[in-house]
């Protein structure tokens, strides 16, 4: 780990739900302790409107983020990168901390379905964080 606060980067294909409500719970949870970067390796145009509302619910605001391409010195920049479905796309760079989270994308899903992915996200990011601990 860095010497400053440890940096996080989650990515998923769209950067619209999954990364977005990971680096939200992440930001949330770890009260600034953590750097917390989101990409997509196909970002989409907006955020996904169900997630921002399944988030809410918990309160947590996301709705003000964008979803953001993927870049090589995001990773660089990283001590941890959390892949979400993003297959290839993501670089790997030797001594980085990789985990990839097989979760069902929420495109497109009503906000029953939408709930268990985001409690999921959630025990996963509460892992992590005590992992960095």
């Amino acid at each position: 780990m860095s010497a400053t606060a440890p940096a996080v980067l989650f990515v998923c294909v769209h950067n619209a739900g999954r990364s977005q409500m990971a680096a939200g719970f992440t930001r949330a949870l770890s009260s600034g302790a953590v750097q917390v970067l989101s990409a997509g390796s196909e970002p989409a145009d907006r955020l996904n409107p169900v997630a921002v509302e399944a988030m809410a619910e918990v309160g947590i605001d996301i709705a003000s983020t964008r979803p953001q391409a993927l870049r090589v010195d995001d990773v660089r920049a990283s001590d941890v990168v959390v892949t979400m479905g993003c297959g290839d796309a993501c670089p790997v760079f030797p001594g980085k901390r990789y985990e990839d989270w097989d979760l069902p994308d929420p495109a497109g899903l009503p906000l029953e379905e939408v709930r268990p992915i985001r409690d999921e996200i959630r025990r996963r990011v509460e892992g992590l964080l005590a992992s960095l601990a």
